[in-house]
């Protein structure tokens, strides 16, 4: 159902793809921003098989044992789906994330068992269109841990309407902080110097991007990399991750509209009813 990479979109907009976590293909994260370090400890990596491969996406801690991704992170996922928050993953390869002894299985109990990294089981949103359907989005999934996550405060998502504050006038002179996992766009240190995505570091990244749309189902900002009003948005590898208004998440990545990310972000809403009524059912509530 998901594609190695992210999706891109021309007229319509289609999912910010998955990105595979072992190097066997090009991963992309934030263009530009900043290292995280400590910024959002409770922002982690995912990984999860799908189809024998394995694949990462981004998450937040919203209670000690939910996490909230987005759906396409979520959705026909094998066996258990894991997490890490260490702010950085890799420097370089190899990757440390644990492999599944049998991909077509997905993650076991035990191919987690003596390493650091926390299982659970995904869910996707139960109205989650797969991008058939702008009304009814819903590119929202949680993961529910096995076992509850201590020594990280889970962070706060918005009450019901909280972005309908920030409707135009004021939307694009308005920063949303975005965060996620990944790899860079950029120059290689080799060969043709075209932007192009590198598969290392694995690390937590922050960047901030000037709204451009609002919708009932997503904000869209503009991660362009020559916008100076901010320092840049999402790209590949950062599905799922949360968007930060006033220290509350108030979207998880979605989408994006070129190979390069260097134009719009589409950000599913959580602050909207038909999401808010599903993740209180998981205990998830501003």
């Amino acid at each position: 159902m998901h594609s190695a990479l992210r999706r891109v979109v021309a007229t319509a907009a289609l999912a910010l793809g998955l990105v595979a976590a072992a190097g066997t293909a090009p991963a992309q994260a934030i263009t530009g921003g900043t290292p995280d370090g400590n910024g959002h400890p409770n922002v982690g990596m995912i990984a999860f098989y799908e189809d024998g491969g394995r694949y990462r996406c981004t998450a937040t801690l919203v209670t000690p044992t939910v996490l909230l991704t987005a759906a396409h992170c979520t959705a026909g996922t094998t066996g258990k789906t894991i997490v890490t928050f260490d702010s950085v993953v890799a420097e370089q390869p190899p990757s440390p994330l644990p492999k599944a002894a049998d991909p077509a299985k997905g993650y076991t109990d035990a191919d987690v068992q003596g390493t650091t990294y926390r299982a659970g089981t995904a869910y996707a949103h139960p109205s989650y269109s797969n991008f058939t359907d702008l009304a009814t989005w819903n590119d929202v999934g949680v993961v529910v841990l096995d076992q509850p996550v201590t020594g990280i405060t889970p962070a706060k998502i918005a009450p019901v309407g909280y972005l309908e504050q920030f409707r135009q006038p004021s939307l694009n002179s308005t920063l949303f902080t975005i965060v996620g996992y990944g790899t860079e766009v950029r120059k290689p240190d080799s060969g043709p110097q075209k932007p192009t995505p590198q598969s290392y570091p694995l690390i937590r990244r922050v960047a901030d991007a000037p709204g451009q749309k609002l919708t009932p189902q997503i904000l869209q900002v503009n991660g362009n990399i020559h916008d100076t009003r901010g320092t840049r948005g999402s790209c590949f590898g950062d599905s799922g991750g949360p968007t930060f208004k006033n220290g509350v998440v108030v979207t998880v990545t979605s989408y994006g509209y070129t190979d390069n990310c260097r134009y719009l972000d589409g950000l599913q809403r959580v602050d909207i009813a038909g999401v808010q009524s599903w993740l209180a059912t998981y205990g998830v509530r501003p």
